[in-house]
């Protein structure tokens, strides 16, 4: 770490007391002032960090940006993520590869998130969440919102997309949680890779000889037929189980708390919960005002660079803050505020950017539109029940910004 660095907060920087729903002041600062700058992390570098909404997209884009974890100057979200991902990168097993290696394995994978196969999957994504709304009501109140509707409806349905056994849940929300935190060291990092990869190693052998009409099965069929290996299965399975869990539980958690926190917008959404588009639109603005995945898209450069008159060089990380680019004043107007209507709206950057751009972006539209509408249509007097919002356990040191827990009732 440079002398000039020394002493400065690591990033991904806190946000202020008494302002969950805010960027942090310095990230919004640095927008501002210095879109394009120098942060300490966790391991000691001190990569760029990438402020602004277009200069995001360019660095996103540009084919002289890697997203393979083995390229030097790569800066890691986590010890998990970096193992994990290192491990994929030597094993040519993951999405975290570039050029022709990760067209291949995204051409194989895109048939199996299309709109068309997943929205299969909204009928069942209905009633898992009608069945945790009528456990809510059947029992006392206040209740946790985390633990009986937010945190079991994205793991029931990953269940279900995997088709992986109803008794291992708690297993993959454990382990799950786990992978999530900066707090993991690189040695429990390779304990749950083990301990996951093994699982899904045993299910697959399962699947060659009871295949399911799920995603899981899917990949196994295109193992069987030489298009993926069992490596790739795994490392697949286990990015599913982190994109798919994590960030949508926290999604569907935060948006509940920005609601009660803007009445106006959630007196709007309580009125319109079955028109479709309406609920749509609440998704990605809330995607768009939230964007909890606060540590950034890390990428190395491979060939020198030069955005907003600073040059990047080849053998240095590069950090692209969506969340601050997501609020970038120059793309949305307004953008401290919720407002369902802006046209911008579909401008964000919540699911990243280029051919890197998440895969399974579709799943979790389904689960948030399911999630805002029935939960507003079937509790339309849900109100938080605690003291204050400012006060509760926000998850800074998650590679998900979010909240562990928080009470409501009707």
């Amino acid at each position: 770490m440079t002398d000039q660095l020394q002493g400065q907060e690591l990033f991904p920087f806190k946000r202020e007391a008494g302002h969950p729903f805010d960027l942090p002041s310095d990230l919004t600062r640095r927008r501002e002032e210095e879109p394009v700058s120098r942060v300490p992390i966790w391991d000691g570098s001190t990569p760029w960090l990438v402020t602004r909404h277009a200069d995001v997209k360019s660095v996103l884009s540009d084919p002289r940006v890697s997203m393979n974890y083995l390229t030097p100057g790569m800066p890691p979200e986590n010890p998990f993520i970096k193992v994990r991902r290192q491990k994929e990168a030597r094993e040519s097993s993951g999405l975290s590869m570039d050029g022709a290696l990760h067209a291949q394995l995204r051409r194989v994978l895109t048939p199996l998130f299309t709109v068309k196969r997943l929205s299969k999957l909204r009928p069942k994504i209905q009633q898992i969440a009608d069945e945790l709304i009528d456990n809510m009501l059947a029992g006392p109140k206040p209740v946790d919102f985390v633990e009986s509707f937010a945190r079991p409806l994205p793991m029931l349905v990953i269940c279900e997309l995997l088709g992986v056994r109803y008794e291992d849940r708690e297993m993959f929300k454990e382990s799950a949680e786990r992978m999530m935190m900066t707090s993991t060291t690189e040695a429990e990092s390779m304990e749950l890779i083990t301990k996951v990869h093994a699982y899904f190693g045993e299910l697959a052998e399962l699947r060659k000889r009871e295949p399911g009409d799920d995603v899981f099965s899917a990949l196994v069929e295109r193992m069987e037929a030489g298009d993926i290996t069992l490596d790739h299965v795994k490392s697949l399975a286990v990015v599913l189980v982190i994109a798919g869990h994590d960030t949508t539980v926290n999604m569907i958690a935060m948006s509940t708390l920005a609601l009660f926190d803007n009445p106006e917008q959630l007196a709007e959404l309580r009125a319109n919960t079955e028109d479709p588009v309406l609920v749509a639109n609440a998704v990605e603005e809330m995607l768009r005002y939230l964007t909890l995945t606060h540590i950034g898209r890390r990428r190395a450069i491979i060939e020198d660079i030069e955005i907003d008159g600073k040059v990047m060089r080849k053998g240095e990380g590069v950090i692209c803050a969506e969340n601050a680019a997501n609020r970038d004043p120059a793309v949305f107007p307004n953008p401290e505020q919720i407002d369902f209507h802006q046209e911008q709206t579909r401008e964000h950057l919540a699911f990243g950017y280029g051919v890197h751009q998440c895969i399974g972006q579709q799943l979790a539209r389904f689960e948030l539109q399911a999630a805002f509408s029935t939960l507003h249509r079937r509790i339309p007097t849900l109100q938080f029940a605690g003291s204050s919002l400012d006060s509760l356990p926000y998850k800074d040191e998650f590679i998900v910004y979010g909240v562990d827990s928080f009470p409501v009732t009707w």
